[in-house]
Parts: structure tokens; sequence; C-alpha cells
């Protein structure tokens, strides 16, 4: 059945309505940070870690899309699969892998987005045009990496946006969550200031960070909230690795990590889908 689907998205599909606004290696990798909201309006918007951790920049999305990246970066998934997560599996089915996903435009203030596929049977990548929102929680599920033009770096600096203490931060490969009196007990963590270490992929994995690990400071500094934790990678000196100290299984461990955006990681495929 999958190679039928794969050749259906190879011969079947009509050709892209668009090209890409700006040539792939012109284009910027991002890490998602965390979804916020708009100052203006409050219009949800997704922020995105430039590499070297200097910015973070804010695009629009909907209601449904922010609630699908929330749940990629937490690695929650519905009872049921919903679109995002149904899209995921069907790719994932067809052994179709999304690889990249752009964001290369921005035409009257809407951004422009593609998806960029590996398809069996076709040599060239396949691109389809796609709202930014979508395809940037389908590339937190699929582990497909995220590039922004500069253009649109730049002009997305100008949106205002506010972020909640209480949500889930990524950055650096690490996902950290706020940290309450009962987690902390059911953790058996010390009574320490700090955010909570609950996923890590990358470089963060390979320093020997753990789920569960209490982040107790970056350079030097106690987070006092994920969002706190974001920004005080961001002020990473340039050039210059984020060290952090980290209270592991009754000891501290001090670890120095790379500003670059890390190597995307693909989620979980959904229980029960067959190869």
């Amino acid at each position: 059945m999958a190679p039928c689907l794969a050749l259906l998205l190879a011969w079947a599909l009509p050709a892209q309505a668009r090209e890409l606004a700006v040539p792939p290696e012109a284009m910027v990798e991002v890490e998602v940070a965390t979804v916020g909201m708009s100052g203006m309006a409050g219009v949800p918007v997704v922020l995105l870690r430039e590499p070297g951790a200097r910015e973070v920049i804010p695009i629009f999305i909907g209601v449904a899309e922010a609630r699908a990246i929330l749940r990629a970066l937490t690695g929650e998934r519905p009872p049921r699969p919903l679109t995002h997560e149904l899209l995921g599996d069907v790719l994932a089915g067809a052994e179709v892998a999304l690889t990249r996903v752009y964001v290369d435009a921005l035409t009257e203030s809407t951004f422009l987005g593609m998806l960029e596929l590996s398809v069996p049977g076709r040599d060239a990548p396949l691109r389809i045009d796609s709202r930014p929102s979508d395809a940037i929680a389908l590339a937190l599920t699929a582990g497909a990496s995220i590039h922004v033009a500069p253009e649109v770096l730049e002009a997305a600096r100008q949106i205002e946006y506010q972020g909640f203490d209480d949500q889930v931060v990524v950055a650096l490969g690490i996902t950290v969550t706020p940290l309450d009196d009962d987690l902390r007990e059911a953790l058996g963590l010390p009574d320490r200031a700090g955010v909570l270490v609950s996923d890590v992929s990358g470089e963060a994995a390979e320093a020997g960070l753990e789920p569960g690990d209490l982040l107790l400071a970056v350079n030097g500094e106690t987070p006092e909230n994920p969002l706190h934790f974001l920004e005080l990678v961001r002020d990473t000196p340039a050039g210059e690795p984020a060290r952090l100290r980290v209270w592991q299984r009754g000891e501290i461990v001090e670890v120095e990590l790379s500003t670059e955006v890390p190597a995307p990681t693909p989620r979980r495929r959904a229980p029960g889908l067959e190869a």
C-alpha cells in the first residue's frame, strides 16, 4: 500500500503553485522555541529562535495551529489523530519524508511557506505551497528542519509579542517546563529554584542531560520560568557556548552547549501505525 501512495504523490499531485521566493541556501535554519500571543490583537504567534541565540522571531499563526505546535513540543498525542497528526501519519505510511519546511516570503502581511518532500520514485524533491503555521506544526511532528528567509526574519522582528510564564519552551534541544511543589516532591527534586527538563535531544542529550533534571542556571543566572530560560539563552555572548548547571540524581552537573540550532528530532509515530 505504501508504494502506491508514494507513486500517487509523485505523479498525481499538480505542479506547485509557485516557486520559492528565496533560494534554499540563502535561508536561515531556526528552532521553534514556543508559542505566544501578539501584543497588538492577541493573535497567536510561534516564536522561532535564530542560530547564535541572538533573536526570537514571532510569526502569526492560527489558534488550531498553535495548539498543534504546543502538542508537538510537549510530545502530547491526542486520543484520535487531529489534522496535523493525521497528515503526518499519512506521509509516514506512504514512506514519504518531510525533509524541510520554508517560510520564504511575506506578502501583504501574509507569511508564505512551503513543504519539501522526498518521495520514493522521484529524483527531485517535491515542494508544495503551504501556510507556515501548518508547515511548522508538521515539521515538529516529522523531525524536519525549518528555514526562514532573511527578509522574513527582518520583517517579523517588528511584531510585538508576549509569552506566558507557565508555558513549555524549547531551546538548545532542551524542553523545559515550570516546576511546582507537587511535581518537585513526586520527582524527588531538591528545594532549589530552576525549571524542569522534560525532554532533550541532539547535543543536549549527548552531553548527558536527561528528562527529570532540574536546570539550575544558564550562564550563572537562575531561570525563574521557561521564558526566562529562553531569554538567558538568547543573552549568551555571540560566539560562546551557553553554560548550564543542572541537578541530576543528587549531583550538580555542568555542561556547555552550542547556541546553534540543533538537528531536528522526529516525534514518535502514532500507536498502531503499521509499517
